[in-house]
C-alpha cells in the first residue's frame, strides 16, 4: 500500500484538499499519466467502469510508480477485501444510506479489531508475505475508507452515519442525489446544491472530511470554496475528449482543414 504515500496524502488533505480524476481506463499508462501530470489521487473505478480486480493490479502499480494514490470505487461489498489484496491505498464505496451499511463497510476493510477482513498474508499489499505479518496487518488498517452519499435516505440518517468510527471520508455523489430528487443529472440545480451543502456544513461542524465529484471548472471551484477537501475532478474519458476538442479547434484557428 506504502505507507508514507497515505501519510503524505492524509498530510495535504489536513492542510486544504487533494484533486484526482476517475479513472474508467483499462490501461495502466493513463493512471501513471495522471501521477505525473501532479494528481493527488486516482479513483480506480469498478462500479461503472470495465476494469476487473486483475487488471487493476497494473494500475495500481502504475500509480505507486508515478506517486499517485490508488482508491478504488467497488461495485460490490465482497470487493473490498480483494482490492486492498492487491495494494489499494483505500476503498470508495457507493450507495451508502445508514449506519449499519457503513459499519459494514468498516468491517470489510479493517482487520482485527477494528474490522472482521479475511486475513491472507500471501498478497501483494503484504509484498508476497515479505512483509513481517504483524507489520503488515498494523500498515494495512491505515487504508482509507470512503463512503458514498448519494440519496435521500442517507441525508436522513446522516447523524447516525457520522457516528460510524473507520470512516475517513464522506464523498457526496451528485448524479444520484439529483436523481433522488427527481432532478437527474441536473447537478447545480439550486435544490442539489442545497442538499450537499448541508451535507457539508454538518459534516465539517463534526470534523469530518467531505469529498464530491466535480465536472467543470465552476463546480470544482464553488466546493473548493464550501470547504470540500477531496475533490474528483471529471473522468479520464472526459478529460481526453475535451482535450482532443481543444486539439481540433486550435488547428481549425491556424488553418489546419477540419
Amino acid at each position: 500500500m506504502g505507507m508514507a504515500m497515505v501519510e503524505e496524502f492524509c498530510r495535504k488533505i489536513r492542510d486544504g484538499h487533494v484533486i484526482g480524476p476517475f479513472m474508467k481506463t483499462c490501461d495502466p499508462a493513463f493512471v501513471e499519466a495522471a501521477g505525473y501530470a501532479g494528481m493527488d489521487f486516482v479513483i480506480l473505478d469498478m462500479e461503472h467502469g470495465p476494469v476487473s480486480v486483475e487488471s487493476l493490479q497494473n494500475h495500481i502499480r502504475a500509480a505507486q510508480v508515478a506517486g499517485v494514490l490508488p482508491v478504488v470505487r467497488v461495485g460490490r461489498y465482497k470487493d473490498i477485501s480483494r482490492v486492498l489484496d492487491i495494494g489499494a491505498a483505500g476503498v470508495q464505496v457507493p450507495q451508502v444510506s445508514n449506519a449499519r451499511e457503513a459499519e459494514e463497510v468498516v468491517r470489510e476493510a479493517k482487520f482485527y479489531p477494528q474490522g472482521e477482513r479475511g486475513v491472507c498474508r500471501f498478497v501483494r499489499a503484504a509484498r508476497y508475505s515479505a512483509l513481517e505479518k504483524n507489520e503488515y496487518f498494523r500498515m494495512a488498517n491505515h487504508a482509507l475508507v470512503i463512503i458514498q452519499l448519494e440519496g435521500q435516505q442517507a441525508l436522513e440518517n446522516l447523524d447516525e452515519i457520522m457516528e460510524v468510527p473507520g470512516v475517513d471520508i464522506l464523498f457526496i455523489g451528485p448524479y444520484d442525489l439529483s436523481q433522488s430528487l427527481g432532478l437527474p443529472g441536473q447537478t447545480t440545480h439550486p435544490a442539489v446544491v442545497e442538499q450537499m451543502q448541508e451535507i457539508v456544513v454538518r459534516a465539517k461542524k463534526k470534523h469530518i472530511l467531505v469529498g464530491t465529484f466535480t465536472d467543470s471548472q465552476e463546480t470544482l471551484k464553488r466546493w473548493s470554496d464550501a470547504g470540500v477537501q477531496y475533490l474528483s475532478y471529471s473522468v479520464d474519458t472526459g478529460i481526453f475528449y475535451e482535450a482532443c476538442v481543444g486539439v481540433r479547434e486550435r488547428m481549425n484557428r491556424i488553418g489546419v482543414p477540419s
